[in-house]
C-alpha cells in the first residue's frame, strides 16, 4: 500500500542509545529550523527504540538534512534518513496518526447499522421461511387427512362398491 511521505518529516534509524532527543536536534539544526523531535521508547525499557524523527519547518531544508546525514555516523552508529511515512493508529478506518481517533466514527456507526439492518432482514426473511415451511405441512396434511376422507366416502359409497366389484369381476 502506497503512503504519502510527509516531506517535512525525516525518520531517522540506526540511533545509538546513548543518543536523546537533545542530541538528535543538535545533529539536524545545521540544515534548518526544527519543529519537533521525537524519539518513541519501548514501553518495557523506557529507552528509545533506536530510531526517532526530526520535522523540519520547511521541506528544503528537510531534503537538506536527508541527503546529507543518510549514511552519516553518529555517536559511532551509521544513520539511516528517510521521508518519514504517516504513523498508522491501531484499528483506525483511515489510519492516519495526522487524523483524530474519532474521524472514523462517522463510517464504524454507518457500518454498525448496516450490520444491524442486515441482521433485522435475515431474521425476518428466516421467519418468512420458517411459516412458509410451517404453512406447507399444514397443506400437506389437509391434503393426506382428505384423501383419507375420500377413501371412507368410497368404502361406504354403494356405486364404488358396485364398481368395485365389477372390475374385480372383469
Amino acid at each position: 500500500m502506497n503512503q504519502p511521505v510527509q516531506k517535512n518529516t525525516l525518520y531517522v534509524g540506526g540511533l545509538s542509545e546513548d543518543v536523546n532527543e537533545s542530541i538528535l536536534h543538535s545533529a539536524f539544526i545545521p540544515f534548518g529550523d526544527i519543529k519537533d523531535v521525537k524519539t518513541p521508547l519501548d514501553q518495557a525499557t523506557q529507552k528509545h527504540r533506536s530510531f526517532g524523527f526530526v520535522t523540519f519547518l520547511e521541506r528544503e531544508d528537510a531534503a537538506a538534512a536527508m541527503d546529507n546525514m543518510d549514511g552519516a555516523e553518529l555517536y559511532g552508529r551509521v544513520l539511516t534518513v528517510n521521508y518519514a511515512l504517516p504513523e498508522r493508529i491501531k484499528g483506525g478506518e483511515q489510519g492516519w496518526a495526522a487524523q483524530p481517533i474519532w474521524a472514523d466514527a462517522d463510517t464504524w456507526f454507518e457500518r454498525q447499522q448496516q450490520e444491524e439492518e442486515m441482521q433485522r432482514m435475515q431474521a425476518e426473511n428466516k421467519a418468512a421461511m420458517v411459516a412458509a415451511e410451517e404453512l406447507h405441512r399444514k397443506k400437506m396434511a389437509e391434503e393426506r387427512e382428505g384423501e383419507k376422507d375420500e377413501e371412507i366416502e368410497a368404502k361406504n359409497d354403494p356405486m364404488a362398491i358396485a364398481e368395485a366389484e365389477a372390475l374385480k369381476a372383469g
